[in-house]
């Protein structure tokens, strides 16, 4: 296929929209896909899906199993991760959003996202009451067991996963407040699926309180929305925040779901 050879007869930008379409369809709960299950989900000819899978496979965003025959992502799509995260990445596209609530809740507002057994804040914007820490918290990493920041996307896991992760390892105590009995850190992590956020004091940094929420693309946790400040400025203003922060999770949610595949009739697509 030549590079100026169109996957189908259809109009450009429809076929633009059609092969991002499919690109979209794979994700966790389905990493691989077949030519008539492309046909079928998108309302496409057989042939019409077979070119399309080759022309993306071509180019490296797809990988096809000689085997299978089936397709996964490729490493041209890990290329443009890449170019993503150079550029500044999610930091960039999360900053906008800490920043409206940072200033609107007076305190710092940092978004985290799962590193193995940790949490690692990709982005962090000052509140009024100033800094936490004398350097930048981005890259910071926030144990499975301590704090809310970990707790409120480690609890929205299913129960297995969560103990492959967090138990049978040795958990550090950071402070007298630190939860290192999985009883007591199970019921901690159910309130964040029955409440929606949760709440620390004194269990990472002894001097740091912390107000989280899960941030969800769909039903699945890709993230923790955290309002942070010392004790003494964020205990008296908890409940007061709540509202504030789970807006702000399901703004983030929002932001970061990307346009659902869309199914397309398969009239004039022969």
């Amino acid at each position: 296929m030549s590079d100026e050879t169109p996957v189908t007869g259809a109009p450009p930008l429809q076929t633009a929209d059609r092969v991002l379409n499919v690109l979209l369809a794979f994700d966790r709960e389905r990493p691989e896909w077949g030519v008539m299950e492309v046909a079928a989900e998108f309302g496409l000819d057989k042939s019409v899906a077979q070119r399309l899978l080759a022309a993306l496979a071509h180019r490296g965003f797809l990988v096809s199993d000689r085997r299978t025959r089936r397709y996964r992502l490729g490493p041209a799509v890990w290329h443009l991760s890449r170019v993503w995260e150079r550029g500044g990445g999610m930091a960039s596209l999360v900053r906008p959003a800490l920043a409206v609530l940072a200033r609107e809740a007076g305190v710092n507002a940092l978004f985290a996202v799962p590193d193995g057994v940790h949490m690692r804040c990709v982005a962090a914007v000052d509140g009024a009451t100033g800094p936490l820490r004398y350097y930048v918290l981005a890259g910071e990493l926030y144990p499975a067991h301590a704090g809310a920041t970990s707790r409120a996307y480690f609890g929205m896991l299913n129960a297995d996963d969560r103990a492959a992760l967090i138990y049978g390892r040795p958990m550090a105590r950071f402070s007298e407040h630190t939860l290192t009995d999985p009883v007591a850190l199970e019921e901690r992590f159910a309130q964040v699926r029955r409440e929606g956020f949760t709440y620390s004091e004194g269990e990472y940094d002894p001097e740091t309180a912390a107000l989280a929420a899960p941030v969800l693309v769909g039903r699945r946790p890709v993230g923790t929305l955290t309002l942070a400040a010392t004790q003494e400025v964020l205990r008296p203003r908890r409940d007061d925040l709540v509202a504030p922060l789970l807006q702000g999770a399901a703004d983030l949610g929002s932001l970061l779901t990307p346009a659902r595949p869309r199914q397309v009739p398969r009239r004039g697509l022969r």
